[in-house]
């Protein structure tokens, strides 16, 4: 039986190499006509992208951590307040007062120059503003 379908399977191998052989010739003539199959395909593509664009967008909700009001210690408290706030509208007023006091550095904008209020919360004298928020942390709860 294995022979059988192995002397089935010769002729059929044979029979396309000679339909390609002979369509040779022909994939020269049709060589110009690929020219206009591209700009077929891109079509379908558009009006695929065009279907997903309404789908795609979704309303975006804060992150419940964010907006959870934090009791500021009594060091922050002297710069944002001692009402309980969220940690997003703590560093602003931190950045409120910071602009205000002009504490920020002249020539690097990324460093804060800590007065004395703000000393009690940093613990040094001068801070970067991505250690800013890390220091900040600590005197939430």
């Amino acid at each position: 039986m294995a022979t059988a379908k192995k002397a089935a399977k010769k002729p059929a191998a044979k029979k396309p190499a000679a339909k390609s052989a002979a369509k040779k010739p022909a994939a020269k003539k049709a060589a110009p006509a690929k020219k206009a199959a591209p700009a077929k395909k891109a079509a379908p593509a558009k009006k695929a992208a065009a279907a997903k664009k309404p789908a795609a967008k979704k309303a975006r909700t804060p992150n419940a951590a964010f907006m959870k009001a934090l009791t500021p210690s009594a060091a922050l408290a002297a710069v944002v307040g001692d009402k309980p706030l969220p940690r997003t509208e703590v560093v602003k007023r931190m950045w409120e007062y910071i602009k205000k006091a002009k504490l920020q550095d002249a020539s690097n904008k990324r460093q804060i120059n800590a007065d004395d209020k703000l000393k009690a919360v940093f613990g040094k004298a001068s801070v970067n503003m991505f250690e800013m928020t890390k220091l900040v942390g600590k005197h939430l709860s």
